[in-house]
């Protein structure tokens, strides 16, 4: 009768189901558990990074370095604040070190940022009016707006992540939503401040 239950319990206590869980249990070994948040966030990730590159190929590969610096960083893992935080911030890390780069090539080696593909069709273009606008935005507002709206990070994680007041990240996001409303109402881009919500997934 007692064996019953002592087969059964290993079950619930052997499968780690959040992310943070999954991190400790890849700390200490358990490499299944890295490739259940690979697959978790591989692609939230590469969405990360497309909406910030203009090349998916680029995209791609920051994504994979991403992943490999976690990789390196797992052992010295604490539970200090959400793995998806954790992650972020490692992705951070990853894009500065790619902008600078990508700033010294364009300064010595007088390299032109990737150009934006022709839109062949309404969506096409009103994508593009999309990261048109977005771009237009200060840098910290986009941050704030992208990591909300299409990360979905809560007001707090954003404040960590960006070390920020927790108001000074909602005074931000404010004002980036009504400076891209209005950049997207402006005479050009007219035309597409209607696919704002339906073309906001595909930025």
């Amino acid at each position: 009768m007692s064996d019953a239950p002592r087969g059964s319990a290993p079950d619930s206590s052997q499968a780690p189901q959040s992310d943070e869980e999954l991190m400790i249990a890849f700390s200490r070994g358990q490499t299944d558990a890295f490739s259940a948040l690979f697959t978790r966030y591989k692609q939230p990730l590469f969405g990360f990074f497309r909406r910030r590159v203009a090349n998916p190929a680029q995209a791609e590969e920051l994504t994979q370095e991403t992943f490999l610096a976690l990789l390196r960083a797992a052992s010295r893992y604490q539970q200090s604040a959400l793995f998806r935080t954790y992650l972020y911030a490692i992705g951070f890390k990853i894009l500065s070190a790619y902008r600078r780069k990508a700033a010294f090539r364009a300064a010595f080696l007088s390299e032109q940022p990737p150009g934006h593909e022709p839109a062949i069709d309404n969506a096409i273009e009103t994508q593009a009016l999309m990261r048109q606008a977005v771009g237009k935005l200060e840098r910290l507002d986009r941050e704030v707006l992208l990591l909300r709206e299409f990360e979905q990070l809560s007001y707090a994680e954003i404040a960590g992540l960006l070390g920020l007041p927790l108001n000074t990240v909602r005074s931000r996001l404010f004002r980036a939503r009504l400076a891209l409303h209005d950049l997207l109402a402006a005479p050009a881009s007219h035309s597409s401040a209607h696919g704002f919500a339906q073309s906001k997934e595909r930025l």
